[in-house]
């Protein structure tokens, strides 16, 4: 009889975040119309030199084992002159990297194959469309869906754990079902579906009704029983939809979700395989900080409230003292929020509610679900 392996330690997010993204530049070669950074064509004044870059880099390593993951981001971080040098010292010290560059003609097989050499851990590319016409549309330059796939399948051909990122918009809501079956057949690994936030230039882009959201968390949760790992971003109430479904709760019976889930089947087949959604409790500001170009700190790359700054203050110390985040990680919201049985779990998109409302404790307007609670909170406010 072998002895039971023991439980999995809970993460520790009051002291150490799961995810640090550094925005290593703002120069980007596309112009996105979603783009959260309102990239430019080059580097912004201001930008963390090599040798302040290689103490951030320490500053994250110094969070401890489990060390975060560093996550090397922009605009473009291929447009970084010094990016491997900052790869190859964070690996020195033990941290997992991923890379999110752009597909733009730096992203050779020469790139490919030095990313693989200095050992980055994943690599995730942009697609929002199906078709080419939707998702170049987006991108702003054309003949760029057909470089995307190629580029998908180039980086899984070397061996790197492929990641693609999709913003969920009006522009492509019809596309999601055929977007998962092409990224299941260009090998991709991690499919990781971003919900709109109005910032940066994405304050123009077209975001859908909570219903709508609803739906596509359903659909989300049936697309992960086809080999894919299935996360979130700023849609944190995917994770309620998960333990609902788990726990063996119907779909829900929209027509946008039986129109998506069907196609899905009719694209791939009847799921067969168990369901890979990932239900990380992270949020903005709990699991999760972002270091802009200029080394300002925010919660999240959506959420740009500036908590200090790394060639000022440690990381950690604005991590873990910050009041702000210590208020977020303690799930202390207001309206449904703040009486929802899933605060922990979900918590809401902390950057959609400063987005609409201009409080970051404030609820998330995207989520269209009324915690029992609520209704008799409200009537006590009102008294």
């Amino acid at each position: 009889m072998t002895e039971a392996a023991a439980p999995r330690a809970r993460p520790d997010f009051a002291h150490r975040p799961m995810l640090v993204f550094w925005e290593v530049t703002r120069a980007c070669q596309l112009a996105c119309k979603h783009c959260r950074a309102s990239a430019t064509s080059s580097a912004l004044p201001g930008e963390l030199s090599g040798a302040e870059g290689r103490d951030l880099i320490d500053q994250v390593a110094g969070f401890g084992h489990p060390y975060p993951i560093l996550v090397l981001t922009g605009g473009d971080c291929l447009l970084r002159p010094d990016l491997f040098d900052l790869v190859g010292h964070a690996r020195e010290l033990g941290l997992p990297v991923a890379l999110s560059p752009s597909v733009t003609p730096s992203l050779t097989p020469q790139m490919i194959e030095r990313m693989v050499s200095s050992s980055v851990t994943a690599v995730s590319i942009s697609l929002d469309g199906a078709l080419a016409p939707t998702h170049d549309w987006l991108r702003g330059v054309p003949g760029h869906f057909e470089r995307t796939i190629e580029a998908i399948g180039a980086l899984a051909a070397a061996g790197l754990t492929v990641q693609v990122n999709t913003t969920v918009m009006r522009a492509n809501l019809d596309e999601l079902a055929d977007i998962a079956e092409l990224i299941s057949r260009a090998a991709a690994h991690i499919w990781e579906v971003f919900f709109l936030v109005q910032v940066g230039r994405g304050v123009a882009s077209d975001a859908i009704s909570p219903a709508e959201h609803e739906d596509v968390c359903h659909f989300l949760y049936d697309a992960s029983q086809y080999g894919l790992i299935v996360r979130t971003v700023e849609a944190p109430f995917f994770r309620r939809v998960v333990a609902w479904r788990r726990a063996g709760q119907p779909a829900p019976a929209g027509d946008l979700y039986l129109e998506m889930s069907g196609k899905l089947e009719t694209l791939m087949g009847p799921a067969t395989g168990r369901p890979r959604a990932q239900t990380a409790s992270t949020r903005d500001g709990k699991g999760i900080l972002f270091v802009a170009h200029d080394g300002e700190v925010n919660p999240a790359g959506f959420l740009p409230l500036p908590l200090g700054n790394v060639r000022d203050e440690p990381i950690a110390a604005i991590y873990r003292d910050h009041p702000l985040l210590r208020r977020i990680r303690a799930a202390d919201f207001t309206g449904r929020c703040g009486v929802c049985e899933y605060a922990d779990l979900c918590g809401g998109s902390r950057a959609r509610a400063f987005a609409a409302s201009g409080d970051p404790l404030g609820e998330d307007p995207a989520c269209p679900y009324v915690p029992a609670g609520w209704s008799e909170s409200a009537a006590d406010g009102a008294d």
